[in-house]
């Protein structure tokens, strides 16, 4: 009987799906530390893992495991290198998160250019003379430059198209034909239409590294007035240079939904800020993509067991490809 290792809270509808597999045994860790889950691993033919870290240490340990499957699209807490050394299969959940991030990026930036939380605490205070102030914007007829054309990027310039905005694309990896064709206008460096950009969302991985996609030169070739939206990772962004870029110029405003630390240090310039409206990396987490990962994380380990294992699923298919050939 495969026995999975469920690491951490995860939707109630979980529990249905398992107590159809009375073939699996089910054991719940709620939040795990580090190391209490390289101890528990032995053993287990399968784990769901929302936030602890599984590095080398617990790689080694992993005796039986068949699917490592995380809840979520990110994989930051995961050694992906030593699991791919160890041959273990790292699965996420696809789009299950999708369209909550991506409704997530476009409401910082209504909130941000509509200046929606300065207004809110304006009518808390009765300060009505807050309306001659003109800080309020429209996104109509400007310009977004949606870094990165994936899952919730190509979501994102939907949204934006239907918002009567133009729309540029930047993302090396998907053909000029492909977003051009879709009625985008296309740039292979996101850097060459910074300063066309009214608006920049950013929507791609951060590096392998940590280091920022975004800093002082970047922002110093933004546009007057520009807003920046980031849902997608802290380390894309040098936060020293955003902060001089959001009291000096050329920027109006962000959007963060992530920070390079988080919850970030008390002491964090950007918090002390009333043009930077932020959120606790929560794009993702709506009632209906908590129960859309943890039923499609699970499966994931279901259909692992089951040996019909989705490799659209898998960050890193090598390994079964190394195994079946």
């Amino acid at each position: 009987m495969p026995k999975l290792l469920l690491a951490g809270a995860f939707h109630p509808d979980t529990a249905d799906l398992l107590a159809s597999r009375r073939d699996v045994e089910v054991t719940t860790l709620l939040e795990p530390t580090e190391q209490q889950l390289i101890d528990a691993i032995p053993g287990f033919d399968g784990l769901v893992l929302r936030t602890t870290l599984f590095g080398a240490a617990a790689c080694a340990r992993a005796d039986r495991l068949q699917l490592i499957s995380r809840h979520g699209v990110g994989y930051d807490n995961i050694d992906v290198a030593a699991a791919t050394a160890h041959g273990l299969p790292v699965a996420v959940v696809g789009e299950a998160n999708s369209n909550a991030v991506c409704e997530h990026a476009f409401m910082l930036m209504l909130a941000v250019v509509k200046d929606a939380l300065p207004l809110d605490r304006a009518v808390r205070t009765a300060d009505y003379a807050r309306r001659n102030a003109m800080t309020a914007g429209e996104v109509a007829d400007k310009t977004i430059l949606i870094v990165g054309f994936g899952r919730i990027g190509t979501r994102m310039a939907r949204r934006c198209a239907a918002f009567d905005m133009q729309v540029i694309v930047a993302d090396p990896f998907v053909p000029r034909r492909v977003i051009q064709g879709l009625g985008y206008a296309y740039v292979e460096d996101f850097r060459d239409a910074l300063d066309r950009a009214d608006i920049v969302s950013l929507h791609l991985p951060g590096s392998h590294d940590g280091s920022p996609v975004m800093g002082g030169q970047e922002f110093s070739r933004m546009k007057k007035g520009a807003v920046l939206i980031n849902t997608a990772r802290g380390t894309l962004l040098d936060e020293d240079a955003l902060h001089h870029a959001l009291v000096n110029g050329p920027l109006a405003g962000a959007g963060l939904d992530v920070t390079r630390y988080e919850p970030p240090a008390k002491d964090l310039a950007l918090l002390q800020l009333d043009n930077v409206l932020f959120s606790p990396h929560i794009a993702g987490v709506t009632r209906e993509a908590f129960r859309a990962m943890g039923l499609r994380a699970v499966q994931n380990c279901l259909d692992a067991f089951d040996g019909k294992l989705d490799t659209y699923y898998l960050i890193n298919p090598e390994v079964l490809e190394r195994e079946n050939g």
